[in-house]
């Protein structure tokens, strides 16, 4: 596969969106970043219409056609006939006219290519001994077949696509002139490379505006009327059925687009289902004017299809049918390179993503893949990675969540912004002597607990950090932290239970009063002896001072 496509590592964000909607699986995730596999890849281009982050890019060649302008040869460009649908009011000549400004030297519709291309396929449905023919325009649905489903090969038309004849008839007219096709696909590019010296550049509808106003060229609103332009009807769904005369006795014809009914059509015709059948298919749902760049930027279904039904006339084109040799094209299979694991490494991947038993197996769809065993083989394959399951992420996040949450020994309990308990873990269970979560889970809080403290934070929106608070009817003494998460819109309460903590500082505390009394008491006792002894000794004293005295006196008299 050419690098048409390119990926803008820096952008990928991993959000696994472009697996999700790629019909057939074309992408490895590698180290959070999304590849592109080239021999399965169909060149839809849906990956570059629904990356959010713009990770997906189309290469331009714009700088090839200016080089190529800039040569001795003729460079003619094949336009795409669902420029009418990207460029609205804007008809060929008008188109022509802003070309020739940019360097081309002339510019015809690739419907032209359209017209032969139809002509040929009358041509072996009446004449050749065939059972099932598929339309050959629609590159995407031939690389679908060669990758995907090559048993459907023998019933795929080995018709060149109308840009491939349109371009080799103008250089049959011009000989040495160099072709550049302009339209709304990723998968020219490639066709374009791989069927070398028919096509030699490929311009998508945005290269071509945005070199339009590089240029300071502006488009005129202007639409010509040309009656034999009914091939301008092919971008569009059943567009080449309306050019078909659909006369052959005994064939169906049908026209399908989106790849899914293209897969499912092809499923019918390998195992023999169908028979006798002109079918039309497009990759893009709409045809052509759902093409990746137009939908990506400007897709408007029924705009488009009124657009381009308006401006196609009910006649054919004029040309000059080819001989059958010129316009035969040789498909091949496209072996895809990645093996099919065995059931033994399947169960092992599908172990890992915690799918034990078939009833585990969601199939949600969320990886990209439409079951658990599709994924599997990815993984294996080293397409996926075993963290692409959504439900397995979601349960491992759950898991690691409860374990941590369970074994605290503080209680949580998370409220919403009604005050209602929205979940509740076993240690705050047990602090409020809860018998089961169940018995609260979704019941206002203030069943429970007091709800003020809840309430201060819910209004103010400043937490609470360890205030302490008694839980009278729960006998508990906690240490409360509650805090407000705008996020989820979640009051998270924490407790800490510090009953036993508080019990023993309350005893220390009695013990300490009881001292002090003691203490107090055997210092009252003594101050009361000090003073008993001291008056005692007082007395003792003032007996002796008199007898002192006294005997004083008698000597003193003698």
């Amino acid at each position: 596969m050419s690098d048409c496509l390119m990926l803008k590592k820096s952008n990928c964000k991993n959000c696994h969106k472009c697996i999700r909607h790629c019909p057939v699986k074309a992408i490895r995730f590698s180290g959070n970043q999304a590849h592109i596999v080239g021999n399965e890849c169909i060149l839809c281009g849906q990956c570059f219409v629904v990356c959010p982050q713009d990770a997906k890019g189309i290469t331009s060649e714009v700088e090839k056609v200016k080089v190529l302008i800039q040569g001795e040869e003729t460079v003619i460009a094949s336009l795409a006939p669902s420029f009418i649908a990207s460029y609205k009011g804007v008809g060929i000549d008008a188109m022509r006219e802003a070309l020739l400004k940019l360097g081309f030297k002339d510019v015809e519709e690739t419907a032209i290519g359209a017209t032969i291309v139809k002509n040929e396929y009358e041509r072996m449905i009446e004449e050749e001994d065939r059972d099932v023919i598929i339309s050959s325009c629609c590159h995407s649905i031939n690389l679908l077949i060669q990758k995907h489903y090559p048993k459907a090969l023998p019933y795929l038309a080995n018709v060149l696509s109308p840009m491939q004849a349109h371009c080799m008839d103008i250089k049959k007219r011009y000989p040495g002139a160099k072709t550049v096709f302009i339209g709304p696909c990723v998968a020219k590019k490639d066709e374009a490379e791989r069927y070398a010296n028919i096509v030699d550049a490929v311009l998508t509808f945005e290269d071509l505006a945005l070199w339009l106003k590089e240029e300071g060229i502006t488009l005129k609103s202007k639409v010509d009327v040309t009656e034999n332009s009914r091939a301008r009807f092919f971008p569009t769904t059943g567009g080449v059925l309306k050019t078909m005369s659909q006369e052959a006795e005994g064939w169906t014809y049908f026209a399908l687009d989106g790849v899914q009914k293209c897969i499912e059509a092809l499923k019918d015709i390998e195992s023999g289902k169908i028979h006798k059948c002109f079918i039309e298919m497009s990759a893009c749902v709409g045809s052509c004017v759902g093409g990746p760049v137009m939908e990506k930027y400007k897709h408007e279904p029924l705009n488009d299809y009124f657009a381009v039904a308006k401006y196609a006339g009910k006649k054919d084109f004029e040309v000059e049918q080819p001989k059958i040799a010129f316009l035969q094209k040789n498909f091949v299979p496209v072996p895809k390179e990645l093996s099919q694991p065995s059931e033994m490494e399947i169960s092992s991947v599908l172990r890992q993503m915690g799918k034990f038993k078939p009833s585990q197996e969601l199939n949600c769809g969320s990886c990209g893949y439409e079951t658990c065993r599709e994924k599997a083989i990815a993984v294996c394959q080293g397409k996926a990675e075993i963290s692409m399951c959504l439900p397995f992420l979601k349960d491992k996040a759950e898991s690691f969540s409860d374990t941590i949450v369970n074994n605290t020994p503080n209680g949580l309990i998370v409220l919403n912004e009604s005050l209602e308990v929205q979940q509740i873990n076993k240690s705050a269970l047990k602090i409020m002597n809860i018998r089961s979560a169940q018995d609260v889970l979704g019941e206002p809080v203030i069943r429970i607990l007091d709800p003020s403290v809840f309430l201060k934070v819910l209004n103010t929106g400043k937490s609470v950090k360890e205030q302490k608070t008694y839980l009278a009817e729960y006998k508990r003494y906690v240490e409360e932290t509650v805090v407000y998460d705008r996020d989820s819109r979640m009051l998270i309460g924490i407790m800490r239970d510090v009953t036993d903590e508080e019990t023993e500082r309350k005893k220390k505390e009695s013990i300490g009063r009881q001292t002090v009394e003691v203490a107090d008491k055997v210092v009252e006792k003594q101050m009361r002896i000090v003073q008993e002894i001291a008056s005692l000794l007082g007395e003792t004293a003032a007996e002796t001072k008199i007898a002192l005295a006294k005997l004083k006196e008698s000597v003193t008299n003698e």
